[in-house]
């Protein structure tokens, strides 16, 4: 008898044990999750467009007169300044030319040297009438003559000597020249079509990047209403590079065009961005990052609580205030650091899920907890 009672105190123990377990046991099987508070706040407005690098200045260097290269006066790929010799073309014909037209010259002038005081003898003369009126004229016109002689000549020589400078192939600009097109012993002409070699300002270097005109028209109509503010002068502009890296030096937005390709509904933009170290050269692909404003009332939420639904649309659980999670759809205008830019689907003081998603599901309920501390923001921003 003894024994049955103690049995049955025991159990009765080990029930009560149990139901007083079970609240604790309720609480414990919703699933904890990490929030991010919806706070607005002025953020910049950036977009990340593709472009090419396009060399600031391009000459290409072509002989002004024909003849025979006789040297190449470069290196082939080497930096030159402007008005440095590239190429040496045979002067001895462009000298004797020069030579004549200088002989040419000092006989007009000798010729002036007879006519003019000739003239004002006649001149003396037609007074006392030692000469008549005809004879006279005729040294006033001989004067004249020999005077526009004198003017051709010199025309003349001035020709011959522009012509033998030519023989002098200068760079016309500072830059980075391209390999030699002709070798010496090479016949050229003057104003031939294909270029003795090429010579490229590399610095500062372009960028042309091209925005669709959608994008355009959309970031104008928020200017348009207060919603981003544009800063002052001109745009800054950051590049990233095909390896992923950030390029050292930040350029300007020089301008935007004025029509819309019908073919490809791109609207070119230039940035001009310094490159004193060449590190950029004409043709490679980049990555412009472009200061467009700031959005006074922005909202940013962490990457991690936004995803894709089959449809492609970004979408993020919320937790309301009865702790239900919530299914939104989102539409994001870029990224800022580890941030997504959202434009609607969130409002101030609501709770976006950013750890623990895979522990809920839309429509269940959940508590929260202060999440990680999240990387800082960086103004780096890409379209989506």
């Amino acid at each position: 008898m003894r024994k049955n009672i103690v049995f049955l105190a025991c159990a009765a123990a080990l029930i009560a044990g149990c139901e007083s377990q079970q609240p604790g046991q309720g609480t414990a099987a919703l699933p904890l999750v990490g929030v991010h508070t919806v706070q607005p706040r002025p953020l910049p407005v950036n977009i990340e467009l593709p472009g090419r690098t396009a060399a600031h200045m391009v000459a290409e260097v072509r002989p002004q007169i024909g003849g025979l290269v006789q040297k190449r006066l470069f290196t082939e790929g080497s930096d030159v300044k402007a008005g440095s010799q590239l190429y040496q073309i045979d002067a001895a014909a462009y000298q004797a030319a020069y030579s004549s037209a200088k002989a040419g010259l000092k006989r007009a002038e000798a010729n002036l040297l007879a006519a003019a005081p000739k003239a004002q003898r006649y001149k003396e003369l037609l007074e006392i009438e030692g000469v008549s009126r005809q004879e006279y004229d005729d040294a006033v016109a001989g004067e004249a003559q020999a005077r526009a002689e004198v003017e051709s000549a010199k025309a003349s020589l001035e020709s011959a000597r522009i012509n033998l400078d030519y023989t002098r192939v200068e760079a016309p600009i500072s830059g980075r020249i391209s390999r030699s097109n002709v070798t010496p012993g090479a016949l050229v002409s003057a104003g031939q079509e294909s270029a003795l070699a090429t010579l490229q300002q590399l610095d500062p270097i372009y960028v042309d990047v091209t925005q669709s005109g959608e994008e355009m028209l959309r970031l104008k109509k928020m200017v348009e209403a207060g919603a981003v503010k544009q800063p002052g002068g001109q745009a800054r502009v950051t590049l990233k590079l095909s390896d992923g890296s950030t390029y050292g030096h930040e350029g300007r937005l020089q301008f935007a065009g004025s029509s819309v390709d019908p073919g490809t509904g791109n609207v070119i933009l230039r940035a001009i961005v310094p490159n004193p170290k060449h590190d950029l050269l004409p043709g490679m692909f980049v990555r412009a990052v472009i200061e467009s404003g700031v959005d006074e009332k922005a909202i940013a939420v962490p990457q991690q609580g936004v995803t894709r639904n089959p449809k492609g649309e970004a979408v993020a659980m919320v937790l309301n205030e009865k702790g239900i999670v919530e299914q939104r759809i989102l539409v994001t205008s870029g990224t800022l650091g580890d941030q997504w830019l959202v434009k609607s689907g969130l409002k101030a003081g609501e709770r976006v899920i950013v750890e623990g998603l895979q522990k809920v599901q839309p429509g269940s309920p959940a508590v929260f907890a202060a999440p990680k501390a999240s990387v800082a923001l960086k103004p780096s921003a890409a379209p989506q």
